[in-house]
């Protein structure tokens, strides 16, 4: 109880709400600093780049059965519809549930190439996710909300409005209320993922947006889920709806 009270008294020093900032859609470049912002602008200085052109050697690679990603997608993903990938995760019909992008990616290697299953935000497949999600950069996010997404939208906005943990707090207390505002060196954004996978200058590596989940689940002392899971998927359809109209711009530098 002393630690949620010191954290919220940090938050509320400056400002009991912030609410008004988060009216309008803001991505987490614009929370940056000045260099971040250079780095992530610039290709060369993004250390988010060497995961992209891995992802792209990847992609062209040949699987054990002969083909690879590019046999139907085009070499260097030619053939792939940037407006589709700025839909994910999108309703499968198939399945009768939604699919992050990582996911579709985790089933076409397995089914298709013949591969062995890759460990969700594993190195490997967040190199191919990455590469894609960089083909859609500039595109505009669109996730479906409605119709048979809406169920687990839904789903992910109760998520992301349920407090929890040790500090019995959500996402939205400090992506919804405090964006702008400190917590110690950290400027809170509104938690967009319209830049994930995300090169994180903490970690020194490509993060995939459920890892960050549980990070943040983590900070406040809240039990975490596994990756890929159903609970966040539905919390990433809604995270990303959150964010539709911004322009995709993974990699990004976050914190």
């Amino acid at each position: 109880m002393k630690i949620k009270n010191t954290l919220l008294t940090i938050l509320t020093f400056i400002g009991v709400s912030n609410l008004a900032l988060a009216a309008e859609l803001k991505s987490g470049y614009e929370f940056l600093s000045a260099e971040s912002k250079e780095m992530q602008d610039d290709d060369f200085l993004n250390s988010g780049m060497q995961s992209v052109d891995a992802g792209a050697e990847l992609f062209n690679t040949q699987s054990a059965n002969g083909k690879s990603c590019g046999t139907c997608h085009g070499e260097d993903g030619a053939k792939l519809d940037v407006k589709n990938l700025a839909k994910y995760p999108v309703f499968d019909d198939k399945l009768n549930k939604p699919v992050t992008l990582q996911q579709r990616i985790h089933m076409e290697s397995e089914q298709r190439l013949g591969n062995k299953p890759m460990k969700y935000d594993s190195a490997k497949v967040l190199e191919l996710e990455v590469f894609v999600r960089n083909l859609a950069r500039g595109e505009k996010v669109n996730v479906q909300t409605g119709g048979k997404m809406e169920p687990f939208y839904e789903k992910g906005k109760k998520i992301y409005h349920t407090k929890s943990g040790q500090l019995d707090m959500a996402c939205t207390t400090c992506h919804d209320i405090y964006p702008g505002f400190k917590i110690r060196a950290n400027t809170l954004s509104q938690g967009q993922s319209n830049g994930f996978p995300a090169y994180r200058l903490k970690n020194g590596k490509i993060n995939g947006i459920q890892s960050r989940f549980n990070g943040c689940y983590k900070q406040f002392r809240a039990a975490k889920r596994p990756v890929g899971n159903d609970d966040y998927v539905a919390l990433e359809v809604y995270v990303n709806a959150r964010g539709n109209g911004l322009e995709i711009e993974s990699p990004g530098i976050r914190f």
